[in-house]
């Protein structure tokens, strides 16, 4: 499945109309699609593209600089471990090492049975609790190659599904505004006062740009204004 399916598209449709500005529901949606494929795939981009008004390659713009998202297909667990230097001071090399032992895929593979993939990874802030690894962007500390022998067993056995979901699921609670509640579609180019929220905002000419205000009145040294 690559683009949104039917459910996901009026889930797509609810979270951009949150916004008064469609191009900001664009990190929503491609969590949504990432979720549905376990990846964000071309097709999903360009759905999402539809649905908020932008281009394709403004999607893969956004998509490609986060690296939350995954532009090719993962295993259902993606094993980040630690690799910068305070995980390294206390065996992170050695723990990749067993890891690739254990799954049988060097750094960066994917195990046979598509359950897998393992990274070596760039600091994930646990630096206390060194050597640490995510899986699925879910921390796990002090790692020891017993504890991750046991955490891949757990995986392979389904015994992780309450703390760890398949990859791609950012989380299982999902906001739900009221209709007569969300923002909806507004140009930013015609705010008029007041502004979102009651907040005053400047007047715009037909160019983008805020209208300068009118000088105050010239007022005696007694503060009338004169």
């Amino acid at each position: 499945m690559a683009r949104f399916s039917a459910e996901n598209e009026a889930v797509a449709r609810e979270i951009v109309a949150r916004y008064p500005v469609t191009k900001s529901a664009t990190i929503p949606l491609c969590h949504l699609a990432q979720q549905q494929d376990g990846h964000l795939t071309t097709e999903a981009m360009a759905h999402v593209a539809e649905l908020v008004g932008a281009t394709e390659a403004e999607i893969l713009g956004t998509a490609s600089f986060y690296e939350m998202f995954r532009r090719h297909e993962v295993g259902t667990y993606c094993i980040n471990v630690c690799t910068s230097i305070s995980c390294f001071l206390r065996g992170s090399d050695e723990l990749l090492e067993h890891a690739e032992e254990t799954l049988g895929v060097k750094a960066g593979g994917t195990t046979d049975d598509g359950l897998f993939t393992l990274e070596g990874w760039e600091c994930i802030a646990a630096c206390t609790a060194a050597p640490a690894l995510q899986v699925n962007y879910r921390y796990l500390h002090d790692v020891t190659p017993e504890s991750f022998d046991t955490l891949v067993d757990d995986l392979r056995a389904g015994r992780r599904g309450d703390d760890i979901p398949p990859h791609g699921t950012l989380g299982r609670v999902r906001q739900q505004i009221p209709a007569q509640r969300v923002c909806g579609p507004a140009d930013p180019a015609r705010n008029v006062e007041p502004g979102w929220l009651g907040a005053a905002v400047p007047a715009l000419d037909d160019g983008g740009r805020a209208t300068p205000k009118p000088p105050p009145p010239p007022t005696d040294d007694k503060g009338a204004v004169s």
